[in-house]
């Protein structure tokens, strides 16, 4: 026969501590299920991690390309579009040391918007910034200075990069100073233009096979991108190099 004890009885017999465990192992539980043990962090949660203040769709959005493209890659900077040029919208992470490299601003292109871009293309002469996974390039001297050049991976979305000239520069255009004379960052051909200060080091880090994930909620090409869709397409790596 199976004594039962009176629940009163046990709770005058057992510590605080123990009366309180169901909550405690409830949370712990809770937790460990919603976090991946150490290392194997999915990268999305590595870039969660590393750039708290990114837009999660964004970073969720770059990783998902990435495990597509490439997913031993060493190097990702990701530009978020969707917020406006007076922010710190660049991010460059470095996926084998688990850091987060740089935190920047970066411009859009004249013919993409004011302060706040929300139109984008491919086509030459349009001043628009692309969007999509790029695969870096080397870097060289140009008339922009110090600067990389970058193979955009989507059809029709930007692959016509090279032959547009999009690269990352700097420019005295992208700066705290300039923002607070004109409430915005100058604008670009549709380059991504960086601070000069920190152009020899974010371009030195990105430059030879890294890739650049340029993001804006824009429906036609988040539906149509294949590196958003390899998964259901069962193409797991589509970028050869």
């Amino acid at each position: 026969m199976v004594t039962r004890l009176r629940p009163l009885s046990l709770s005058c017999c057992l510590p605080f501590a123990f009366i309180s465990l169901p909550l405690y192992a409830s949370s712990f539980f809770s937790d460990v299920a919603s976090t991946p043990p150490p290392g194997v962090l999915s990268l999305n949660h590595q870039l969660l991690q590393l750039a708290p203040s990114a837009t999660p769709e964004a970073l969720r959005l770059a990783a998902q390309a990435l495990s597509c493209a490439d997913p031993d890659v060493e190097r990702l900077a990701v530009i978020d579009y969707s917020l406006p040029s007076t922010e710190r919208r660049m991010w460059v992470f470095d996926l084998r040391q688990h850091t987060l490299l740089f935190e920047e601003l970066v411009s859009h292109g004249q013919g993409s918007g004011d302060a706040q871009a929300d139109a984008f293309s491919n086509i030459p002469e349009s001043y628009q910034s692309s969007l999509g996974l790029f695969r870096t390039m080397n870097s060289y001297y140009g008339r922009n200075g110090y600067s990389l050049r970058l193979n955009g991976l989507e059809p029709e979305v930007n692959d016509l990069a090279y032959e547009r000239a999009i690269v990352i520069h700097g420019a005295d255009y992208v700066s705290d100073d300039f923002i607070a004379q004109t409430g915005r960052l100058g604008r670009s051909h549709g380059c991504p233009a960086v601070r000069q200060d920190i152009t020899y080091p974010l371009i030195d880090s990105l430059r030879d096979d890294q890739y650049v994930f340029a993001y804006y909620p824009d429906e036609e090409w988040l539906a149509s991108s294949n590196f958003l869709r390899c998964q259901t397409l069962g193409a797991p790596h589509l970028a050869q190099r």
